[in-house]
This record gives structure tokens, C-alpha cells and sequence, in this order.
């Protein structure tokens, strides 16, 4: 834990330094680059003002939220946090505020006798997943060892808990999925790709998690795609998304950006259902209004820049080109309209964190 711990640390500082140096003594490449639309000046300076509005939406217990699920939200603010270099350490302001949030979600309270997160905050598996995620990105940073054991043990319950729920009985075309609760006998995308992401983090992280759970969550990835396939796995439709749920041939947003970063934490980069869904988003870039836009782009922005080429050109110029104009003055997002709204500036403000971050590369989950 405590090598994973310098590695973190060792890679911001040095990834930050490189990145200056090479846009500062290069803006005229910069400005002429449509990839460097927005220098990294602008870029640090978005989410640094962003992570200090989180900071200021702390709470006196710990949590960071606005708008309940303030467990959920905790962790997406931690995992935001993270992804700029912060550790949850009190030797800042910043690093302060991460280590209290991260206590408020390890408080016992949070998390009951059967590894479920979820509960309590009423963020149910969304949540759950999430808060997971969020674990498996943090362990080992924390600098008090009995902290680092205490983020390792309700870890390990947390992933019992999404593979027990991955083996409740379903339908065949649900196989490999999870829903709303642990015990849920139906599957969604939205739902599943939170769980997958957590257990694919965790096994990098060296826990244990077979892999057949993962074999199971690709065949339901696939079964979620908007095309048909054919007898050899391709799909009917070279160009297509990713559906909400299996055999609903509606593709969306949200839902493609999910399925493209889903299929490639199953190391599915190459599959032709990658290819398709990112030349889906490359026809159908997001737009500020769309449903679920900050959900989305967080996908959008890890998923398309992994495919590399093109896509990540499209992605890397196009997510700061909206989320900067689209700040605040007190360095929050809020969604325009829509349910997405309803989650607050706490949920919003992270999430257009994590989408900014790609490119640092701090975070295991943005690295190939």
C-alpha cells in the first residue's frame, strides 16, 4: 500500500511538472493545436476553483454533499479530489477536507453486516458502486496505516457484496448485470457499469475477484448493445450504442459512453463494438442539455480518450470547450434542467472533475 501510495504521489508531481513545461514553452503549437483548445493553465485553474467549492460544501460530520446520498456523493467529491493529485492527508486544506470525508464514509453506520453501502444513504447500488470505486482508488494513500487497513476491510465486504448480487437468478439476457438493489432479479447499464468498474479497480488492486464475474458482466455489456449481433459475435450495424437495457435498440448518450468505458475495462479496446459505439459519439457528440450530461461526459471523456486517434482528439478538445464555459463563478456545474439537476452542484462539480482529469492520469481507472 505504501508503494502504490509513492507511486501516486511521485506520478502528480512529475506529470504535472511535464505538462507545464511543455505548453508553457510551446503555446503557439498550443493555440494552433485543436486538441489544446484550453492550455492546461485553463484546465488547472477550472478544477482547482472546483475543488475548493467541494472543500467549502463540507459538512461538520465529514460528508461533502448538497443534496443527499451524501455517502455517494462523499465519494464522488473524494475520487474528484484524487484525480488532481490531492491525498487524503492532513498536511493541506484540501488533503483535510479529503481525509475527513473519507472517515465520514468509513463510518461503520454506512456500510451494514452484509458489505451493502448503499442503504443508509438511499443511493442504493448506484451508490454502492460508487463508494466502492472509490475504496479501491484510494487504498493505500491514506498515511495512518490503522486508516489504510480500515479502507482495505470494508472494501473487501463491499465487493462480497457485488458479487453475491451478480449471482442472484435472472433472465438469460440479464446474466452478468445488476440493478437498483443487491437482490434485484433484473439488470440495467447505468447500475452495472459502477459495479464493473469497481471490481476491475479492486482486482488491479490485487483483491480478489474471479475472473468469470468479469466474463459475465462482458457477455451482459453485449447483450446491452443497440445492434443486433450475428452468429460470429459482430454486430448487425457497424455503427451503433449502447441501450439502457437489453433488447431495447434505443441508444443513448449516457448509455454508449458507459458501454465504450465498460467494454474496455474488460480489455475489449480492439472489439467491434468499441469501434462502433465510438464512432456512435463521434456522430452524436453531447451537448449541455443533454439528459444525463454529467453522467455521461464522465464516461465520454474516459472512454474516448482510451480509443485514442481521432476520438480523443474529438473528446479531448470538446469536454473543457463545454464544462469551462459552463463553470460558475464559485467553481461549481449544475446541471440545466432535467432529473440530473435534482442531484445538486456537489454531484455536477465532481463529476466535471473526474471528465477534466482524464488527461493527468492520476487515477488507476484512466490508465489503459
Amino acid at each position: 500500500m505504501q508503494h502504490r501510495r509513492d507511486c501516486f504521489r511521485t506520478l502528480a508531481a512529475a506529470s504535472s511538472s511535464l505538462m507545464m513545461a511543455m505548453y508553457r514553452g510551446n503555446r503557439a503549437w498550443a493555440q494552433e493545436n485543436p486538441a489544446a483548445l484550453f492550455l492546461p493553465d485553463d484546465i488547472d485553474r477550472a478544477v482547482g476553483s472546483a475543488v475548493d467549492f467541494l472543500v467549502a460544501s463540507q459538512r461538520d460530520d465529514g460528508a461533502i454533499a448538497d443534496r443527499g446520498h451524501e455517502v455517494a456523493m462523499s465519494s464522488l467529491a473524494i475520487m474528484a479530489m484524487a484525480s488532481i493529485g490531492t491525498e487524503p492527508v492532513g498536511d493541506t486544506e484540501r488533503g483535510e477536507a479529503m481525509l475527513k470525508a473519507l472517515r465520514c464514509v468509513l463510518n461503520p453506520r454506512n456500510q451494514d453486516s452484509t458489505g451493502y453501502f448503499g442503504g443508509r444513504d438511499g443511493s442504493r447500488m448506484y451508490g454502492h458502486g460508487i463508494i466502492t470505486l472509490m475504496l479501491t482508488e484510494v487504498l493505500g494513500m491514506c498515511g495512518n496505516p490503522a486508516e489504510n487497513k480500515k479502507v482495505h476491510e470494508q472494501l473487501v465486504k463491499a465487493i462480497r457484496l457485488i458479487l453475491a448480487s451478480q449471482e442472484i437468478p435472472k433472465p438469460e439476457n440479464l446474466v452478468g448485470g445488476w440493478r437498483y438493489t443487491p437482490t434485484n432479479r433484473d439488470s440495467d447499464l447505468s447500475v452495472s457499469v459502477w459495479q464493473l468498474m469497481a471490481l476491475r479497480s479492486a482486482k488491479n488492486d490485487g483483491l480478489d475477484v474471479p475472473g468469470e464475474a468479469i466474463e459475465k458482466a462482458l457477455e451482459y455489456l453485449k447483450n446491452s448493445y443497440a445492434s443486433p449481433l450475428l452468429a460470429d459475435g459482430s454486430p448487425r450495424d457497424k455503427v451503433s450504442g449502447f441501450s439502457y437495457t437489453p433488447g431495447t435498440h434505443h441508444p443513448s448518450f449516457a448509455m454508449t459512453a458507459a458501454g465504450l468505458l465498460a467494454m474496455q475495462v474488460c480489455g475489449q479496446y480492439k472489439s467491434p463494438l468499441v469501434e462502433g459505439a465510438a464512432e456512435w459519439l463521434l456522430q452524436h457528440p453531447p451537448k449541455l442539455h443533454e439528459r444525463f450530461f454529467f453522467y455521461g461526459l464522465y464516461y465520454y471523456a474516459q472512454g474516448m480518450h482510451q480509443v485514442g486517434g481521432k476520438y480523443a482528439e474529438k473528446a479531448d478538445r470538446l469536454v473543457p470547450e463545454m464544462l469551462l464555459e459552463a463553470q460558475r463563478s464559485d467553481g461549481a456545474w449544475l446541471a440545466r434542467g432535467g432529473e440530473e439537476r435534482n442531484y445538486g452542484a456537489v454531484y455536477a462539480t465532481a463529476l466535471a472533475v473526474l471528465s477534466l482529469s482524464v488527461r493527468y492520469h492520476y487515477l488507476p481507472i484512466y490508465q489503459r
